[in-house]
């Protein structure tokens, strides 16, 4: 067991932030795990032991020599927006918060380079401030939620109607990233490279700088389209996405009660019983825009172009993704949600073969994105929790019908995402992280490489055993 008191007076000699505070160490210990019934069960009394806050890569360096000298497992954190317990550290120890890395190092055109810890935000502010960019695309949580942690946690977001996601070639531009060994390493990674560390939670290295491809930036309009009912509007936001003049930030189709019932600032402008499919659209576009939407008799219910004030109301961005689900869960916390896949080029049937089977037990919530090039959905749909049972049922019920899920009631790479292994990011971990220092318990092909992703068991990690116990 490592002495963590020994841990702390080693880097407060070296100068770096040490918090050991029981209540403070568990705050920071946190995400969003709680969105998943299941996963508040599992991750509810995990903790780490102390919170490390470096604020240069040098001292993230010296902090993972220490670490791996003393056998302490390190779990990166950015603004703990997660939703599925990547940032909690199943096996105590340090939890390197990286809030203070914020840097925004050179902004050029077509491309930015900063420091992890950066809000996006804030993000966004400089780049526009400088020469009228933002990035591509950025989650929901874009208020609170840090670039270095989007990269090792996310996947897409607002913007990947036009320009994809994460894993799309391109969309990184580059990662500079120091791993846990005696002698910590200093890598710049690139192009197919980058694959090895995005959206691996940070368990084969600590992502200490970013480079990101910029586009222009617009005053988005925010637009909230009303139609009776939820396959009228997943119709017209699937012939909008088709119209290939019309650009667009963020299409989301969002089924009735949600908009009504916890939409609560957009409330005066809704219509009790409509669905609706929440926009981002260029000024330039709204125009034509509208002129798709009368001819497609979609009922404008509101444009935050025309309104007296935004004061107070949030972005369009902050209805769609996972900020639908929390503010369903805020006013009824018996919901939880799934994450669906729709394969084109039949996604709107199989969406609507989802509706029919489920009714509304599970509640329609899509997200219209770019995927290998093509148009398709994907979902977030609201669940009418019941039991883990039922949960998984519906799981299989989906999966049989030609629409994956990728769990977000799991905590593992595997299981929240392809089911298999990831050969290259497992690779690299040994490479970067021979001791498995790095966030224990995320990457199931390192902690159990003969685990059957096919027996329908869920793959608890022996470091949480003593939090489940306790």
């Amino acid at each position: 067991m490592p002495d963590y008191r020994e841990i702390k007076a080693l880097l407060e000699a070296e100068g770096i932030a040490v918090e050991d505070n029981p209540a403070l160490v568990k705050q920071k210990s946190r995400d969003f795990y709680w969105y998943s019934p299941i996963l508040k069960s599992q991750l509810d009394n995990v903790t780490g032991d102390l919170i490390v806050s470096p604020k240069s890569e040098q001292e993230v360096i010296t902090t993972l020599k220490l670490a791996f000298a003393h056998g302490a497992p390190i779990t990166p954190r950015g603004g703990g927006t997660g939703n599925y317990g990547q940032a909690m550290p199943l096996s105590g120890g340090i939890v390197l918060n990286l809030l203070g890395m914020d840097k925004v190092r050179d902004i050029q055109p077509g491309r930015v380079i900063c420091e992890p810890g950066v809000i996006i935000s804030q993000l966004d502010k400089q780049t526009k401030a400088h020469s009228g960019q933002e990035l591509r695309f950025h989650p929901s949580t874009a208020q609170t939620a840090t670039l270095g942690g989007f990269i090792a946690g996310g996947s897409g977001g607002v913007g990947s109607i036009t320009w994809g996601g994460l894993r799309d070639l391109g969309n990184i531009l580059r990662l500079r990233v120091v791993t846990m060994e005696a002698e910590p390493r200093v890598l710049d990674l690139s192009a197919w490279d980058l694959q090895k560390v995005s959206h691996a939670y940070g368990t084969n290295g600590i992502i200490t700088e970013v480079e990101m491809p910029l586009a222009p930036a617009y005053d988005w309009v925010d637009v909230i389209v009303g139609y009776d009912t939820f396959m009228e509007a997943v119709r017209f936001a699937d012939a909008l996405t088709h119209r290939n003049g019309i650009l667009l930030k963020e299409v989301a189709p969002i089924a009735a009660p949600v908009p009504f019932d916890y939409f609560t600032r957009h409330k005066p402008y809704l219509k009790d019983g409509q669905s609706v499919v929440v926009l981002m659209v260029a000024p330039h576009s709204m125009g034509p825009f509208l002129a798709y939407a009368e001819k497609m008799n979609g009922d404008v219910r509101f444009r935050s172009d025309t309104v007296e004030s935004m004061k107070g109301m949030p972005h369009a961005y902050e209805l769609a993704w996972n900020h639908t689900t929390l503010r369903a869960l805020k006013v009824d916390p018996t919901f939880t949600y799934l994450q669906v896949q729709y394969p084109g080029p039949d996604h709107v049937a199989k969406v609507e073969a989802m509706v029919e089977l489920f009714g509304d037990e599970v509640i329609g919530h899509l997200e219209f994105i770019k995927f290998n090039g093509a148009i398709q959905c994907s979902g977030l749909p609201l669940v009418r929790y019941t039991t883990p049972e039922r949960l998984e049922e519906i799981i299989r019920l989906h999966e049989e019908n030609g629409c994956p899920i990728f769990n977000p009631h799991r905590y593992t790479l595997e299981e929240g995402g392809m089911k298999q292994t990831d050969t290259v990011q497992l690779d690299f971990k040994k490479e970067t992280d021979p001791k498995g220092l790095l966030n224990p318990g995320k990457m199931i092909a390192w902690d159990n490489p003969d685990f059957d992703f096919k027996a329908g068991k869920n793959y608890l990690f022996p470091g949480l055993q003593s939090f489940m116990e306790a």
